[in-house]
């Protein structure tokens, strides 16, 4: 069997790169949103699925309700594949999360945040790993830090370190992952992440872990490429 993991589709905060961490937001697809979803339509078993789990977020249960159709299986909602906690920073522009992580660790937590963006990874890769305790194929809607990591993951050089910032995800693309692979899969990223730990102690920032092409950062939740860094109108979530 097989867990298949995406992230949502495009929101207006999305589009507007304004970060959102708090599920009770009651932020929905746009109308670019609902149209994304033909891509998941076009690469998902959708006939033989039998698992469908999404986020607490709105926005992640509506993409899961709009692919499986109806009649369609019960979704099971499951927090740990929330988008991470930005505490003070929720609801603004991602570039100020990104400059306060850039200066701190990254197993410190933002103020008024209840996890730092290494626990957050943590729970939400516990979460894929727990989609087998149900009956699969399985998919899985969550956030773009969470499919990021993934797919960082697939693509890394050997003994490559887990960075700070991560490539963007893109919408609705699911990554597809098989039963026998997943524990190992999520094994590695944990043991990645308590590595990331040792060396945020042993540093005075998060430096460290900045990518050498400094790409932009996957918790931004929108994708989209060949935007970057450095463009101040960033259209999120």
């Amino acid at each position: 069997m097989t867990t298949h993991v995406l992230r949502h589709g495009p929101t207006d905060y999305s589009r507007r790169y304004l970060v959102n961490g708090d599920p009770a937001r009651p932020i929905h697809l746009n109308e670019d949103g609902r149209q994304a979803l033909t891509r998941g339509w076009s690469s998902l078993p959708l006939h033989s699925v039998r698992t469908w789990m999404a986020s607490e977020f709105p926005r992640a249960q509506q993409t899961a309700n709009l692919l499986m159709g109806v009649p369609g299986p019960e979704l099971i909602i499951d927090p740990r594949l929330n988008e991470l906690d930005y505490g003070d920073f929720e609801g603004g522009p991602f570039l100020d999360y990104a400059a306060w992580l850039d200066e701190h660790r990254a197993d410190e937590r933002p103020p008024a945040s209840a996890e730092s963006q290494i626990e957050g990874i943590r729970r939400m890769l516990t979460g894929v790993l727990a989609a087998l305790d149900h009956p699969g194929p399985r998919v899985l809607v969550a956030h773009g830090l969470l499919v990021s990591v993934l797919l960082w993951h697939r693509a890394r050089t050997p003994d490559q370190a887990m960075p700070l910032f991560f490539p963007e995800a893109p919408y609705v693309e699911p990554i597809a992952i098989p039963d026998e692979e997943l524990p190992e899969f999520i094994g590695t990223l944990m043991n990645d992440l308590e590595g990331a730990e040792r060396r945020a102690a042993d540093t005075n920032g998060g430096r460290i872990f900045r990518n050498g092409n400094d790409s932009a950062v996957a918790t931004v939740d929108s994708a989209s490429p060949s935007h970057s860094q450095d463009q101040k109108d960033l259209p999120h979530a």
